[in-house]
């Protein structure tokens, strides 16, 4: 028996939804070798969003399919992981909003100011002293912030994001406060490895609000000085100065939403900035956040073609800095692009040259020294995304804001079981709810053994690295991944094309397995539901 792959795996597809992310949301669904593959666990370029990198998410159980997952991003009406990106219409701190308004005002100095002081306080009581050496996982988590405002809505989007005449933005930092240390307090969680602020557009927030948030953090838990603080931008939303000021509030590292490099391209996806905008952006993040600037950059769009694609990738590499995330277009119902698409005026999306431009582009990545350490992720000089890293490994993450996802066991409330949750979606109901209960979940779903283990293999095996046997056995003390795979059919005939690998390392795909993951998931999971099955007796009599 042969089995029919696709010759590439569902990109993280920039999905016109949210969650998160992202997943990523993934298009050109891979043939199934055994039965299709469900939904959450393909694939491929969301949200990240997943964006994610950003986090673009991006994943595991509810994750959508489409951009580099960001789990814990905001995604409308689905339980998933990822983020989007768009821009977020703010006001600067002490600034009334205009109605109307788009762009925002300048930060005032008094305001970045305060923001680096309080920043500094955070240093100086991480030197002061915290828990040092190893935690268990269940003490450990990353964090996700959602920024749910946008000036405009992209013609691919339809993320939990709004586009308000003005935003309160004293009343939204309260309840993002409230929260996170709710949050922190009901999950016992100890350590903060990470803080990802996504949305909509953080950027378009005052720096006040990131630092007034990483304050709340650091006085509720440990955030080590050195954590990963990621903060998504658009090309148009954060000039020099508001970087700066960013900077000194405590952010490290930046995701910049550039998506495209050709102007009719920026056009069509409905985004505000031209392509000289987006690179002069890039310039001024590297030069305030160098080693660390992450960028997207979008695939398979109608009428797109592969070669001006790979140059767009080439020129982006020259300029670009050590990470970069490709992420695969998805049309989704409700978006504009969608029903231009449905109309006939766009021609539809061709998933094989959008598979072409994938082979093509991670082989250029390759070759300027970029390791692809997550299906739709690359990275150089070691600048790997730590953050969405926690996602792929099934770590704990607490999501805050409307629509953020989070997945934690809720120790400080007594709970042993780890759930997934949804926050709500609409920003003023969110904000009440937290102004009345201190959190605004409107939605928790315990995990159960099974699910979460599901979660590991689709998650782990989205990377490079895969799934350790060491890591297993975080999860599952019983059945080893040898127990499970290395005397089935299907498995091996994966093996011998090459496509996976089994050793004395773990379970991991190779560079031309990771292209088709889609298509060996739904073997790999129905192994391990069969063993399951086999292993749990049935609570039913008779069976």
């Amino acid at each position: 028996m042969k089995l029919k792959l696709k010759k590439f795996n569902d990109l993280p597809k920039l999905r016109s939804s949210p969650h998160p992310s992202r997943r990523p949301r993934k298009d050109g669904r891979a043939a199934a070798v055994s039965a299709p593959v469900p939904s959450r666990w393909r694939c491929g370029p969301e949200p990240s969003r997943r964006r994610s990198d950003t986090g673009r998410g991006h994943a595991a159980p509810f994750l959508p399919p489409g951009r580099p997952t960001r789990p814990g991003s905001a995604h409308t009406g689905r339980f998933a992981l990822g983020s989007s990106r768009s821009r977020v219409l703010a006001r600067a701190p002490g600034r009334p909003a205009t109605a109307g308004g788009t762009a925002l005002p300048g930060v005032r100095a008094r305001g970045w100011v305060k923001a680096a002081k309080m920043a500094q306080r955070r240093r100086l009581a991480e030197d002061a002293g915290g828990p040092r050496g190893p935690m268990p996982g269940s003490q450990r988590a990353a964090l996700y912030v959602h920024w749910p405002y946008c000036e405009k809505r992209c013609s691919y989007c339809n993320f939990n994001k709004y586009i308000p005449r003005g935003v309160d933005e004293a009343a939204m930092r309260r309840c993002l406060v409230i929260e996170a240390q709710t949050l922190l307090q009901l999950s016992g969680v100890r350590r903060v490895e990470s803080v990802f602020f996504g949305g909509g557009t953080p950027s378009l927030a005052s720096p006040h609000t990131v630092a007034a948030v990483l304050e709340a953090v650091a006085q509720a838990t440990h955030l080590p000085a050195d954590s990963e603080v990621t903060l998504e931008a658009n090309p148009t939303s954060a000039p020099s100065s508001r970087l700066a000021a960013f900077r000194a509030a405590g952010v490290n590292r930046l995701s910049i939403g550039l998506q495209s490099l050709d102007d009719t391209e920026l056009q069509l996806l409905g985004r505000t900035h031209s392509a000289s905008e987006a690179l002069q952006m890039l310039a001024e993040a590297r030069r305030h956040f160098p080693g660390r600037v992450s960028v997207d950059l979008m695939l398979g769009l109608p009428a797109q073609h592969v070669g001006p694609w790979l140059g767009q990738l080439r020129k982006l590499l020259r300029l670009c800095d050590d990470h970069v995330s490709l992420y695969q277009l998805s049309l989704e119902r409700g978006t504009a692009l969608f029903t231009q698409v449905q109309q006939g005026a766009l021609p539809a999306p061709d998933p094989e040259l959008a598979a072409e431009m994938y082979q093509e582009g991670r082989a250029v990545l390759r070759e300027a020294g970029f390791r692809q350490y997550e299906v739709s992720n690359f990275a150089r000089n070691g600048a790997l995304s730590t953050h969405n890293w926690t996602y792929w490994q099934c770590g704990q993450y607490l999501g805050v804001g409307p629509g953020a996802h989070g997945r934690f066991i809720p120790q400080g409330a007594g709970g042993h079981t780890r759930e997934a949750r949804i926050q709500t979606l609409e920003p003023d109901s969110w904000m009440k709810e937290v102004t009345l209960f201190g959190h605004g979940t409107r939605r928790r779903v315990p995990l159960g053994e099974l699910a979460l283990l599901e979660e590991v293999l689709a998650m782990g095996l989205r990377t490079d690295v895969g799934i350790t046997h060491q890591h297993w056995q975080q999860f599952e003390s019983q059945l080893t991944l040898w127990d499970l795979f290395v005397a089935d059919e299907e498995v091996q005939e994966l093996l011998e094309q090459g496509l996976l690998l089994l050793d004395h390392r773990g379970l991991r795909c190779s560079w031309e397995g990771l292209a088709v993951l889609d298509s060996m998931l739904p073997t790999l999971l129905s192994r391990l539901q069969e063993a399951w099955q086999q292993r749990t007796p049935s609570p039913v009599p008779g069976g």
